[in-house]
């Protein structure tokens, strides 16, 4: 899952930022309202979820939620702010805001914030993920395959293995492009090298192959992947 994450107060930026790459989340971080707009007018770029910081430079973060709502862009918003008055918190549900959490917070409730968000917009992103004999569960974090005996066979995956088989699952039987896929999950301001989706691809493959499924990702010679599922074993 990518989140866009508004945020000036690096401190506090870095800790967030930090704990949801610990959880699997892909976060690009912007300082200022205007970068954040930057970012989500990139159209090679698709998030689930938003964080905003209310008073933040350039467009504040109530700004930027009304732009966003004028747009018919239903993304879901987590306004983060020190104003704890009730005509502030008014004021930014109106907005359009989703939730609305003020400051200062525990890392554990804005967590648990952003997993309701996730389960009151399931049509953005379901619980699990299913896709022939694979399980992605977003509650836990985790993968797992169903064997033939109707066995969980449970698949330890790092941050990035995980993210990566969250979108090949999400575009099952497609041929995604290298650049589709570093585009999405890898953070925009990352430092990448050429081969980046290869070796992770690779590692991934390695993974999977534990529980006997390798065979899943399909290379596509001088353009990307394809996730089979139709090559799933009967």
């Amino acid at each position: 899952m990518r989140v866009l994450l508004l945020e000036d107060e690096p401190d506090l930026g870095a800790a967030i930022k930090r704990t949801l790459n610990q959880h699997k989340y892909v976060v690009d971080w912007a300082l200022d309202g205007t970068e954040a707009w930057n970012y989500l007018e990139n159209s090679k770029t698709q998030y689930t979820l938003a964080i905003f910081d209310w008073l933040v430079p350039g467009l504040s973060g109530l700004d930027l939620l009304r732009r966003l709502r004028a747009r018919n862009n239903p993304l879901p918003v987590l306004m983060l702010t020190a104003k704890d008055r009730m005509e502030d918190k008014i004021a930014g549900l109106d907005a359009g805001a989703d939730d609305y959490l003020v400051k200062p917070f525990g890392m554990a409730e804005l967590l648990a914030r952003l997993r309701a968000l996730q389960r009151r917009s399931p049509q953005i992103q379901p619980e699990q993920l299913h896709v022939g004999s694979l399980t992605l569960d977003y509650a836990t974090r985790s993968v797992y395959r169903l064997a033939h005996n109707d066995e969980k066979q449970q698949i330890l995956l790092t941050n990035k293995e995980f993210q990566l088989l969250e979108y090949f699952m999400k575009h099952p039987n497609q041929i995604v492009t290298s650049d589709r896929i570093r585009n999405q999950v890898w953070e925009i301001s990352a430092d990448t090298i050429s081969n980046v989706v290869a070796a992770q691809v690779r590692l991934l493959r390695r993974q999977l192959a534990s529980v006997g499924s390798a065979h899943l990702i399909e290379t596509i010679h001088g353009t990307g992947y394809r996730f089979n599922t139709s090559d799933e074993p009967k």
